[in-house]
């Protein structure tokens, strides 16, 4: 992944007294990303363990909630990443670097440290549930005690560090090894996911699952569920300019991301809802923490091959994760490479992974992440979105990128306005979610970010008016 960017990005350095750092521009002549291209990224990267999971999780609202919900929110968050993919294809650049029009050059280290956390967060989450398929094979092969039994950590903790070794030798060969694991990993998974529903649909009726309802001291609520299910699509969003910047096509950067994206949120999070149900129904109790998809599989007996399955494609899911963080890192400090970058971001998570093993349950670990995501996310995106598309009429002055007291400088290389405008929309949101019928319903999420785009518009005209007035070239 690293070697792509070497190889198909042209690095321009933008002319101008005082350099605040390089923007890496991609050049029209060399993006060759197709419509096919971005269409197969998206569903990529939303075809994984991760996805599984959370469809997993929703499964304690019941089926016609969680499917009417994930379906819904999946729709406007992957329209929110197609119009922010769209800012890629514009400017050919990458996501954080994009922030620094908005948020001011240093005021950018804001959304990228939110994106440096939240992706090790993510590369965190599939390692976890990779080190629990290993616990589980180690039960297997030397009769090791499982994950959530008296010492289940062992094989717990062994998983953790083998993965991470996976992880290291991914970035270290470099991009084509990674691609390449990452095809196999797409077919294999694909296999995966029709076996397993063959072996629930066999056991369960589809009418058993729409028909199930959880304990209801377990119950989740259609608002809980919109708000972790958007911050879960809306983590995609910030990583979206990443892609989209290595196509010339519009169509490539906008419907092709959209339909990949909810196309692979679909699928999986569906295949982890009828799991789950299914593995409830069958044996009579449901229990949320037990809704990842390890010991889903070993509940079913799908035996030791699935379990390699979720490992391998764990592997592949986090090549993704890991290079937005070390994206986002080299945009903080400049100094890093990209590869020190992601040596560095994937030991963090590595130690992240341990979190759930010695403070508190996977799903309530992961439940905290998501609620942490959603309300320092949706207000970002919510400021990046609003600047472009609305008050710079979607044309950005690439050259003043790295210019100190230039157009993107605002005040000491920050937007203020950006920043106070993020600062109140997180406070919305977490405002939101103590009124009853808001948090129960429809969620704060949206509703914080559509908050947060009118503070920051209106804090913007009233404060810099002839720089919002005037578009600018890209």
């Amino acid at each position: 992944m690293a070697q792509e960017l070497k190889t198909t990005t042209a690095k321009t350095k933008a002319a101008s007294t005082a350099d605040f750092g390089r923007v890496d521009v991609v050049a029209t002549e060399h993006r060759h990303m197709s419509n096919w291209d971005l269409f197969a990224t998206w569903i990529g990267a939303n075809a994984n363990n991760g996805t599984w999971y959370i469809g997993g999780v929703i499964a304690a609202c019941g089926f016609l909630t969680a499917s009417t919900t994930l379906v819904v929110v999946g729709l406007i968050s992957y329209a929110l990443l197609a119009v922010a993919s769209y800012m890629g294809y514009q400017t050919g650049l990458p996501a954080m670097a994009l922030t620094r029009a908005s948020f001011g050059l240093r005021g950018s280290y804001i959304p990228s440290l939110i994106n440096v956390v939240q992706f090790i967060g993510w590369a965190a989450v599939n390692t976890f549930i990779a080190a629990t398929s290993i616990s589980y094979i180690f039960s297997e092969l030397f009769g090791w005690p499982v994950y959530g039994k008296p010492g289940g950590n062992l094989g717990l903790i062994v998983g953790i560090l083998i993965m991470s070794v996976l992880h290291l030798l991914s970035i270290s060969l470099g991009e084509r090894s990674v691609r390449l694991i990452e095809r196999i990993g797409i077919i294999l998974v694909v296999v995966f996911v029709l076996w397993e529903s063959v072996v629930v649909f066999r056991t369960v009726s589809f009418s058993e699952i729409v028909s199930w309802q959880p304990p209801h001291n377990l119950k989740m609520t259609s608002g809980v569920a919109a708000d972790t299910l958007a911050a879960f699509n809306l983590a995609w969003v910030t990583a979206a300019s990443d892609f989209s910047r290595f196509t010339a096509k519009k169509s490539a950067a906008t419907t092709a991301s959209f339909l990949g994206a909810n196309l692979g949120l679909f699928w999986f999070a569906f295949i982890g809802l009828f799991a789950t149900i299914g593995t409830a129904v069958t044996l009579n109790h449901f229990d949320p923490n037990n809704s990842d998809p390890s010991t889903v599989a070993a509940k079913l007996g799908l035996g030791l091959l699935a379990l390699l399955v979720i490992v391998l494609t764990s592997t592949t899911a986090n090549a993704v994760n890991l290079m937005s963080a070390g994206s986002a890192l080299t945009n903080m400090v400049h100094r890093l490479s990209l590869n020190v970058s992601l040596w560095l971001v994937t030991l963090v998570a590595t130690l992240v992974t341990f979190i759930p093993v010695y403070l508190a349950s996977f799903l309530d670990v992961f439940e905290t992440f998501l609620d942490g995501i959603g309300m320092f996310l949706g207000p970002e995106i919510a400021i990046f979105l609003v600047d472009f598309f609305w008050l710079k009429g979607k044309h950005y002055h690439i050259s003043e990128f790295t210019k100190v007291h230039g157009a993107y400088w605002y005040r000491h290389g920050v937007n203020w306005v950006a920043v106070a405008s993020w600062g109140l929309g997180v406070v919305a949101y977490w405002g939101l979610k103590q009124v009853p019928v808001i948090a129960t319903t429809v969620g704060a999420t949206f509703i914080a970010m559509a908050i947060t785009a009118v503070i920051y518009a209106v804090g913007m005209r009233f404060t810099q008016p002839a720089k919002t007035k005037t578009p600018t070239q890209a």
